[in-house]
């Protein structure tokens, strides 16, 4: 991939947005009715993806002072310089996401355009600029932009099925415990920044046993769509996932240090494939 191509991924957050993406397949998966079309799929896919990427465009734009004090975004595009943050970068991501969002209108219904724009105005205006240089609590509901995504994705074929609503809660209490994580093995980072995540504001390791409660509810609720819509397959994925963040939320509280901290944040991204794979191979192997 070429520089310019590497930028712009930064920018559009490509590897975040692919994932958001995924998360409306699976709700896509998870609803019963009539199936949609792979054209249809394609455009569902495309208009997730770009809403998602208007989304984090936002935030590097906005959060560009305070990326330039934390080693791992320092080297962003809006930090170096590289990319200068005017009012055609602003139009542009606008664009980007109204087109999304009246797209899906249009090929789908209302309910997926509005859960689309209400994941990027959480993560954009609620999350971004509201909640993350104040509270602690940030994360907890900047998780909402994630969990849309999910129902957008359910609402294309049903807007009431049910087991797509508690997979969007399984992925709102996932996302605490995941950056919390994250947070913990970077917290020189966000100290520089002055952004109070949990373990700056609590300590490591009250924070420990907040990630392992959050862990567990989360890891018990993950278990529900198993007996209301999907089977075992996606139970044998969802219980084996959970008890590898478990574990590991475990040995984070009996040693709160960033080594754990860490080893924790990718436990969760495990955790969330398992996920995503009983749901897929749940859908596509019928017993």
């Amino acid at each position: 991939m070429s520089s310019m191509g590497k930028m712009l991924a930064s920018v559009f957050k490509v590897r975040i947005s692919a994932f958001i993406t995924l998360t409306a397949m699976m709700g896509m998966i998870a609803t019963p009715g009539i199936g949609l079309t792979a054209s249809e799929i394609v455009v569902l896919a495309l208009c997730v993806f770009a809403s998602s990427a208007a989304a984090g465009a936002y935030n590097q734009y906005v959060e560009r002072d305070t990326d330039a004090l934390m080693k791992r975004t320092s080297n962003r595009p809006f930090v170096t310089g590289a990319f200068t943050a005017n009012a055609y970068w602003m139009g542009s991501i606008c664009a980007l996401l109204a087109a999304a969002v009246v797209i899906s209108s249009f090929v789908f219904n209302h309910w997926v355009a509005a859960y689309l724009f209400l994941g990027a105005f959480f993560y954009c205006i609620v999350y971004t600029v509201w909640l993350k240089p104040r509270t602690p609590l940030n994360i907890v509901v900047g998780g909402l932009s994630g969990s849309f995504a999910v129902l957008a994705g359910a609402a294309a074929i049903n807007p009431e099925a049910p087991v797509p609503f508690v997979l969007a809660i399984v992925l709102f209490l996932w996302t605490p415990p995941h950056f919390w994580s994250l947070a913990s093995a970077l917290k020189a980072d966000y100290e520089r920044a002055n952004i109070p995540m949990l373990p700056m504001t609590i300590g490591a390791q009250k924070s420990a046993w907040v990630i392992l409660a959050h862990t567990a509810l989360l890891v018990g609720l993950s278990l529900v769509p198993g007996f209301i819509g999907l089977g075992p397959i996606y139970l044998v994925f969802a219980a084996g996932g959970g008890a590898y963040f478990l574990w590991h939320s475990l040995l984070h509280v009996r040693n709160p240090g960033p080594a754990t901290a860490m080893r924790n944040f990718f436990a969760s991204l495990i955790q969330l494939a398992a996920l995503f794979a009983g749901v897929f191979l749940d859908a596509w192997i019928v017993f």
